[in-house]
């Protein structure tokens, strides 16, 4: 049976949850704050849900404890924190997915059910610098899979499919995510970022996704 780690301290929260996730087949566990939360983690789970607000440690450090020790669980987190700049620090700390609160429960499903389609990290052989398989969802960089977002892979797949090419600000924005760019594209900055520090780009001289001034950006991929 499926099992998925629930950590999160508000009752209100976790009670309806764990009832949905196990009328769903899944074999629920849940806990209530960070040292519990990891401890049950690294004993192995198919599946973490992961509430940023907890006590002792929160959800951010049990996420990069969990990638320090070598955990390849899928993390999904809960978050009541909107503002963009703590979403991609969660991200990047290495959760692959993220719900904000107050949430629907159908979307909540879903996004559990497509991490655990997904499954945990693995390695993969090859000589190619960075491969990506689209029906997986899965980046491979030097032969290391990638932690990413659902986003991130749709930014670093279009970029691979113009590789060599620059891909314009608002085509980016229309295909990864559906909007009309007007000006701003905070949010794609943030992600271009991130993908740098994941691809061990240095920011002030990046080798892998360079920035075209007034246009967008390219993706390179000589290899080391």
């Amino acid at each position: 049976m499926t099992r998925v780690l629930l950590a999160e301290d508000d009752e209100a929260i976790s009670a309806p949850l764990e009832r949905a996730l196990k009328r769903e087949g899944y074999d629920v566990e849940v806990a209530g704050d960070g040292a519990t939360a990891l401890a049950s983690a690294l004993r192995g789970v198919d599946l973490v849900v992961l509430d940023l607000g907890l006590p002792e440690i929160d959800g951010l450090e049990v996420c990069r404890k969990l990638r320090a020790a070598g955990s390849a669980v899928p993390v999904l987190i809960l978050t009541a924190r909107v503002d963009e700049v703590d979403t991609v620090v969660g991200l990047d700390a290495g959760a692959d997915d993220y719900v904000t609160k107050p949430f629907r429960l159908a979307e909540l499903l879903a996004r559990t059910r497509a991490l655990l389609r997904r499954g945990p990290i693995e390695r993969t052989e090859g000589t190619e610098v960075l491969v990506i398989d689209p029906e997986a969802r899965r980046a491979y960089f030097h032969g290391e899979e990638l932690h990413l977002t659902g986003k991130e892979f749709a930014v670093l797949e279009l970029l691979y499919r113009e590789r060599g090419k620059v891909v314009p600000r608002d085509q980016l924005m229309r295909e990864v995510w559906d909007a009309v760019w007007y000006g701003s594209t905070k949010t794609l900055d943030m992600h271009i970022s991130v993908l740098r520090r994941k691809l061990g780009d240095d920011a002030a001289q990046p080798r892998h996704i360079t920035t075209v001034r007034g246009i967008g950006f390219r993706l390179d991929l000589d290899p080391d």
